[in-house]
């Protein structure tokens, strides 16, 4: 049974998009040197600029093929708390001692987390995003 699709593409739009795909398939990707080829495409897009909604819809998906890819074969794993917590330190500059006394928590947990010993607790994640001013998504990560 045929479904009848809202999205179509028309005029310039469908042919940019049509052209694109006779040039470079949308298909699963299957090997480092597929997605090589597959992100050499999406640069040469993105480096036009403006983009007519044929060649965003057609990035949108090359992009969303490349990205199942990189997550099944190049997984990045998430940085630990001490990483967070060092890499968040070293950005703003700022000491252990510093840090304790700016947000009240202990020296202590601060050195406990650095070395791996202890990982954030939630009191801890709301007082460290509200300091460092990022998403307590950002540290709320290994939870």
């Amino acid at each position: 049974m045929a479904t009848k699709t809202q999205f179509r593409l028309k005029g310039k739009s469908r042919d940019s998009y049509m052209e694109l795909v006779l040039n470079f398939p949308l298909a699963s990707i299957k090997s480092d040197e597929h997605l090589a080829e597959a992100q050499r495409v999406m640069d040469g897009l993105l480096a036009r600029g403006t983009l007519d909604e044929g060649e965003e819809t057609y990035l949108d998906a090359l992009s969303d093929l490349a990205g199942s890819y990189e997550d099944e074969h190049h997984a990045i794993e998430l940085a630990s708390d001490a990483d967070m917590l060092r890499h968040l330190m070293e950005a703003k500059g700022v000491s252990q001692m510093q840090l304790s006394h700016e947000t009240g928590l202990a020296k202590s947990t601060i050195s406990e987390v650095l070395a791996g010993k202890k990982t954030f607790s939630r009191q801890m994640i709301r007082k460290l995003a509200d300091y460092f001013h990022v998403d307590v998504g950002v540290l709320a990560a290994n939870i």
